[in-house]
């Protein structure tokens, strides 16, 4: 057991939700248009917003993946700028962070 594994159920409890939301938008996105033309157009535009959502929620399961991966091989907690400690607190705060708060400023 690292001394991450805390972190790790927190990222992949995070990551479980993601993937289950970004799965109902994915399935509302592949609904067929109205035949109403008027009904398409809200249509569409509804579906370039959730695009929009969908592809936040994708950048941050990749970036969950990033840090269950930094976990994994022992790089967690380490800033990928100066290689210096990234505290624990900071983690806390932002389990995804790859920098030291000196670093991310």
């Amino acid at each position: 057991m690292t001394q991450y594994s805390d972190m790790a159920e927190t990222l992949k409890g995070r990551m479980a939700d993601l993937l289950a939301c970004a799965k109902v938008i994915e399935d509302d996105l592949r609904h067929p248009l109205d035949a109403d033309f008027s009904e398409q157009a809200i249509d569409l535009a509804d579906d370039e917003a959730l695009e929009g959502v969908d592809d936040v929620l994708r950048d941050e399961i990749r970036q969950i993946a990033n840090a269950l991966s930094r976990i994994e091989n022992g790089t967690y907690g380490t800033c990928a700028k100066c290689g210096g400690e990234i505290r624990r607190e900071r983690l806390v705060a932002r389990p995804i962070a790859t920098r030291c708060i000196a670093c991310a400023e």
